[in-house]
């Protein structure tokens, strides 16, 4: 019997997130994705997950938001918890300035309805190397408009509800991994200075690059890294 990973994706992202990951894994272990619960609650989030979850005990991976969702739900759950993997995300909550501007794009989204996003805004997404990848440009721009408004309004407004989880993660008896690339610019560098050689169970891991969508865009190297935290 294959060895599970339960899959949390991001913001705005879905089971697409992982469609280029999967061949590289899926002879060695049985991957499933688990959608963020509809709630910007994350205590909420946690009982729904627990709910869903029926293993004992489980091998857990995040990405971005979902890795904030994972990091909440094994907080309240370690014994739950085997190991952690966190994919461009941190425990840190947002900045002021980050918040403020974010609830500024809520409301002029809202305000002009809906719209998705441009296909400028999602090669600005990509690393360079990956600006050309048609394939790839459409799958981030139809999750984004599949997901739709509500799912934006509920996801977005999380995303201020976010405490630092720093203190809750070192504590945590069990394996973590961080991974990501050193010049992305939606993830948050200064977070990882809380984490230092003395916390061996914490293992942080970059790439060289400007990737955030690391699963759909550097899938290989996340998949050695993935078994190796395995392992």
């Amino acid at each position: 019997m294959k060895e599970k990973i339960y899959l949390l994706p991001g913001l705005m992202t879905d089971e697409r997130l992982w469609e280029r990951l999967i061949p590289f894994l899926e002879d060695e272990y049985e991957l499933i994705h688990l959608p963020i619960p509809l709630t910007d609650d994350f205590d909420e989030a946690t009982l729904q997950l627990e709910s869903i979850i029926k293993d004992e005990k489980i091998n857990l991976l995040g990405f971005s938001l979902g890795a904030y969702v994972a990091i909440h739900f094994t907080i309240k759950n370690p014994s739950r918890v085997n190991r952690l993997f966190l994919v461009a995300g941190t425990p840190s909550k947002m900045k002021e300035s980050e918040v403020e501007k974010r609830k500024q794009t809520l409301k002029q989204m809202n305000n002009m309805g809906f719209k998705g996003l441009s296909r400028h805004k999602v090669i600005s997404l990509l690393e360079e190397s990956n600006q050309n990848d048609e394939e790839l440009i459409s799958i981030v721009k139809n999750m984004f408009s599949d997901l739709g408004e509500k799912v934006y309004n509920i996801q977005m407004n999380s995303t201020f509800k976010r405490k630092a989880l720093h203190n809750e993660l070192i504590s945590l008896d069990l394996p973590i991994k961080f991974f990501y690339s050193t010049e992305d610019r939606l993830f948050t560098h200064r977070s990882l200075d809380n984490f230092t050689d003395e916390h061996k169970h914490i293992t942080k891991v970059s790439r060289k690059g400007t990737s955030h969508m690391i699963p759909l865009e550097v899938p290989e190297k996340l998949s050695f890294e993935i078994r190796d935290w395995m392992k």
